[in-house]
This record gives structure tokens, C-alpha cells and sequence, in this order.
């Protein structure tokens, strides 16, 4: 993998997550990876190391029963520290099972090193969701 600008890897994880995939692979972490989801039930709050990164990632879009349509709203804000970005978007999708929509509110801050995802927190709008699965 070639080195990658943190809007590159936000761009790369959008990819993956409308292709039906995990938004993170491991080739677009950093070993020491550390991803916090601060309004996450208190087990999925903190996830540390690129193995269990991948495997949180993978658990949770298998358990997930959406079709993610597509990001909306995009703005990307670029820092004093050129390795961090953060990133505010809206992410549509489906319930394959029942045609439901929702459309939830993200904010990301993404801090790369050495191209790859150092650190992901992100805060989302869990209720949208829930509503949608409910």
C-alpha cells in the first residue's frame, strides 16, 4: 500500500462500507491501531490493536442487517496537524428485510501515521439507527 493522506484512508473507508464490506481492512491500519466509539455500549467504546480492529469491524457489519446506500453531506475539515482530519457526513440505508430508510449523522476524527489509520473516534446519531432496526 502506497502512503496515504488521511483523506485518502476516509475515501477508502467510504469504499468499503458502500461495497458491503467493513469499512476497515487491515492493510489501512497501523498495527497499534486505536478506534473509540464514545456513544457505543461501554464494551465497544475502546478497541485497540489492528486484529481486534478487524474483527470488531467484521463482527459488526455481519450483525448489521443494512444496505448502506451512500454518503451525503461530506465535509472535510483539514487541521493545524496535517495527519488529522475530521470528517462530518450523513450515511444512508436500507433494511433489506423490511425497505425502512434512515439516514444518520457522523463525526469522524481520523489521525493517520505512515499512511495508515492511527486512531478513528467517531460519534454518530445511534438513535436514527435504532429507530430503523427497530
Amino acid at each position: 500500500m502506497s502512503e496515504q493522506s488521511p483523506r485518502d484512508l476516509f475515501a477508502r473507508f467510504q469504499r468499503n462500507a458502500l461495497a458491503g464490506r467493513p469499512g476497515f481492512d487491515a492493510e489501512m491500519l497501523a498495527p497499534d491501531v486505536v478506534v473509540e466509539q464514545p456513544f457505543a455500549p461501554p464494551a465497544n467504546r475502546r478497541t485497540e490493536g489492528r486484529d481486534n480492529v478487524v474483527a470488531m469491524t467484521r463482527a459488526g457489519r455481519e450483525a448489521l442487517p443494512v444496505v448502506f446506500e451512500g454518503f451525503s453531506e461530506v465535509e472535510i475539515h483539514e487541521t493545524a496537524d496535517p495527519e488529522v482530519i475530521i470528517a462530518e457526513y450523513r450515511l444512508t440505508a436500507t433494511v433489506p428485510r423490511t425497505g425502512t430508510r434512515a439516514r444518520g449523522a457522523f463525526v469522524v476524527v481520523l489521525r493517520a501515521a505512515n499512511g495508515r489509520i492511527a486512531h478513528w473516534r467517531e460519534y454518530q446519531d445511534t438513535a436514527a439507527f435504532a429507530a430503523a432496526l427497530a
